[in-house]
């Protein structure tokens, strides 16, 4: 199952369900949200910590466990292409071995990425994890959905134009046909032809 949700029209009819459901079971749930370096991807968090908050959070009243938050960052394998001494393309060899510099700056980026993700969530009650994965980011996402049972993954939308989503495709469309649990897919905000015309008369 997969639900499509925006800042203008949201769609709410799956969400509601599923937060009536978890509520009159007593269940909280598992909920996964694909990081990276994006807005979009940063706009879904809030989105899932602000909607999703009493289907997750603990209730201290109560003394009802809490869900659990995890935040998954994929890193894509780095591919090393050398040459040998004749120098000819056709005897090229690839190696996935990183470099340190790389290495280095990649795990400042990881970190920057978590510290603002985690904040977004600080102080909603949310039993929150970080999980840093290695590969093609739409597998990996997938199987970390698989091997962690979550009840629902979430996701930004891209917003890749009609033509590079035919040959590109997205981390949102693979995952909504291969994830084993439903996903719910967060478009940005869409800009007004207000603010689109306001935004051109101050450039001009």
């Amino acid at each position: 199952m997969e639900t499509y949700v925006d800042a203008i029209g949201v769609d709410t009819e799956a969400t509601t369900t599923t937060e009536t459901t978890a509520k009159q079971n007593k269940k909280k749930l598992k909920v996964m949200v694909a990081m990276d370096e994006s807005k979009n991807s940063f706009y879904a968090l809030e989105w899932a910590v602000e909607h999703l908050r009493d289907v997750i959070s603990a209730e201290p009243e109560t003394d009802q466990a809490g869900g659990l938050l995890t935040l998954v960052h994929v890193h894509p394998t780095y591919l090393q292409y050398i040459y040998p001494s004749g120098g000819t393309a056709s005897a090229m060899y690839a190696i996935d071995s990183v470099p340190e510099s790389m290495k280095k700056a990649r795990e400042e980026s990881t970190t920057k990425l978590f510290t603002r993700s985690l904040e977004i969530c600080r102080g909603k009650l949310m039993k929150t994890e970080t999980m840093i994965l290695e590969g093609d980011p739409k597998e990996m996402i997938c199987q970390a959905v698989e091997q962690t049972h979550v009840d629902l993954l979430v996701v930004g939308s891209r917003g890749l134009g009609m033509i590079k989503r035919a040959f590109l495709g997205s981390v949102s469309d693979y995952c909504a046909q291969h994830a084993k649990c439903p996903i719910l897919i967060v478009r940005p905000p869409r800009e007004t032809s207000t603010s689109s015309s306001t935004k051109e008369h101050k450039s001009k």
